[in-house]
């Protein structure tokens, strides 16, 4: 068994660090606050250039068409943004439901 189980179903989706961006957090770790989330950016949406200073980034796209440096990518793309790296802007060509990992607490800068 494993030893946690998160079913969206139980979950509601949250404001996120940005206008048009919603998060549901399905795992947050106690001892290093590193996050598990499904991330939904609605149409038309763009996030600016940032960092995440304590922590490493992995997003997978479940669906829709996100546009990264004049490139759209679709369901079944893997991003990795280490600690610290500067990366975006990113824009939502469609609505994008993306599974994305901090391996840290998550803080915008």
């Amino acid at each position: 068994m494993f030893p946690h189980i998160a079913l969206a179903q139980d979950k509601t989706w949250q404001p996120g660090p940005y206008p048009g961006v919603e998060l549901m957090v399905l795992h947050r770790h106690p001892d290093t606050g590193g996050l598990v989330v499904l991330r939904k950016f609605k149409a038309g949406c763009t996030i600016p250039a940032h960092t995440h200073p304590l922590a490493n980034e992995w997003a997978y796209v479940l669906s829709g068409d996100w546009e990264e440096a004049g490139a759209t990518y679709t369901a079944g793309t893997l991003f990795y943004a280490p600690k610290g790296t500067q990366h975006g802007p990113h824009t939502a060509r469609t609505e994008v439901l993306s599974l994305t990992t901090f391996d840290g607490p998550l803080t915008v800068t």
